[in-house]
């Protein structure tokens, strides 16, 4: 079978070519792709070889994960189901991670269609909101997982480091549980945005001193904070601004620069909390909070692309040409 997809054929090379599938079992989904969500910051990475699965970042040595075909979420209409599958039918709108393929580093990938899913990979959507705001949804799910990972009461602080689409999605989780939230970005339209879903504090990470920043605003009384950049040394900056028995939850991909100190955390018993990946569980709990409007996608989007122009799509992201945050891929 074939299917249309985006394949990173070398590092910093993106094209939009035809691919070869295995043909669908009975326990398989075919779906027909309408929009696909860029993580610009897991497929970035691969794009780079600066990783080559997972969270297991690339090794001199390893072998560069070249062809790739990235991504792991998308929307779509089922066309049809195998003889296993009864609870979803042909017409039926869903999400999905990734579909099978041949021929790559990986033998699965998210920007493509069809899209041949395992029923695991699938999950049938409600009619409300429009199906785009669900195309991001295992990437708003790492947000959620961020914002629940740690304890947090309404009205204790919790910071949240990144102005990226984790870290917006970081904010609202926490201040959905009532946190008073401060986020530590670089980007003013970004930091506004936040501020506008979450009614956050912000501070410029470009700052002279955002850590006194910060301090000015919790008194060195936030509960938890996140850092969603991947860097040991913001982790160990956040310290000064955490309270004794706080949770500093590390979210963003290090790759090699992964060390951050224990001993720094003892004196005030602090907890460091690892997430990654995804689960069922926080998948369904992230569906059911995007239909009630608890966590907002829609306005995070900033580009669209027809799916034939990945590469430009890659070349905005790259080059910060444009202030990209959540860039789609229209099929």
């Amino acid at each position: 079978m074939n299917a249309n997809a985006v394949v990173f054929t070398a590092p910093n090379k993106v094209e939009f070519r035809r691919v070869i599938c295995p043909d669908p079992t009975p326990d398989d989904i075919v779906i027909r792709t309408t929009y696909s969500w860029i993580s610009n910051g897991t497929e970035g990475s691969y794009l780079r070889g600066d990783r080559i699965g997972g969270d297991v970042p690339y090794l001199s040595g390893d072998p560069m994960p070249f062809p790739i075909l990235p991504g792991y979420q998308k929307v779509g209409v089922v066309e049809s189901v195998g003889e296993k599958v009864t609870d979803i039918k042909p017409g039926d709108t869903v999400f999905c991670t990734v579909g099978k393929v041949d021929g790559m580093f990986f033998p699965m990938g998210g920007h493509i269609s069809p899209s041949i899913s395992n029923r695991d990979w699938v999950w049938k959507l409600p009619r409300q909101p429009q199906p785009l705001a669900y195309s991001g949804m295992l990437l708003t799910q790492v947000g959620y997982n961020c914002g629940t990972r740690a304890p947090i009461n309404p009205g204790q602080y919790a910071v949240v480091v990144g102005d990226g689409l984790v870290g917006q999605w970081a904010a609202q989780t926490l201040a959905a549980q009532g946190a008073i939230v401060i986020m530590v970005g670089m980007d003013a339209h970004r930091l506004s945005l936040a501020s506008r879903l979450t009614n956050c504090y912000n501070v410029d990470i470009a700052a002279n001193d955002w850590v006194k920043a910060v301090q000015g605003i919790t008194k060195g009384n936030a509960a938890v904070s996140v850092d969603t950049v991947g860097s040991p040394q913001v982790t160990e900056k956040l310290i000064a601004v955490m309270e004794n028995r706080g949770h500093i939850v590390s979210a963003g991909f290090c790759g090699t620069n992964d060390k951050v100190s224990l001993q720094a955390l003892r004196d005030k018993e602090l907890s460091l909390d690892s997430m990654s990946g995804h689960t069922r569980p926080r998948m369904d709990k992230t569906l059911e909070l995007i239909k009630n409007g608890k966590l907002q996608t829609l306005p995070l989007i900033t580009h669209h692309f027809p799916a034939a122009q990945a590469a430009q799509a890659w070349q905005v992201i790259n080059s910060r040409s444009e202030p990209a945050l959540g860039v789609i891929l229209d099929w």
